[in-house]
């Protein structure tokens, strides 16, 4: 059984005691959150696609912990122009476990 839910703007498929990151959400550590906006649910060849989502099924996690993400370095050279600049970047990321899929 599995779910493709929408979490802080993307799509995610989902199964039960699966562990996703996430982008950071709003709440606590160890804090229980639900989501309503499922868009796909299949249960063993039953599938249900929602228009746009599936009306009555919510997929409930928990937070495990707030983390960041491996650092992306952005370089940017013209060459024989004397220009070079290095930038990065590290996403902020929550870790979440999927603990019951309700349809």
């Amino acid at each position: 059984m599995y779910a493709i839910v929408e979490i802080a703007g993307q799509q995610f498929k989902v199964e039960k005691d699966r562990k996703v990151y996430v982008h950071r959400l709003h709440s606590d550590e160890g804090s229980s959150v639900n989501f309503d906006n499922v868009l796909l649910v299949d249960n063993d060849g039953d599938v249900k696609v929602g228009a746009p989502k599936v009306d009555g099924a919510s997929v409930s996690a928990k937070i495990l912990k707030h983390l960041k993400d491996d650092k992306v370095v952005v370089f940017k050279k013209k060459r024989r122009k004397g220009y070079a600049v290095k930038r990065g970047h590290r996403q902020y990321l929550t870790q979440i476990l999927i603990e019951n899929i309700a349809f």
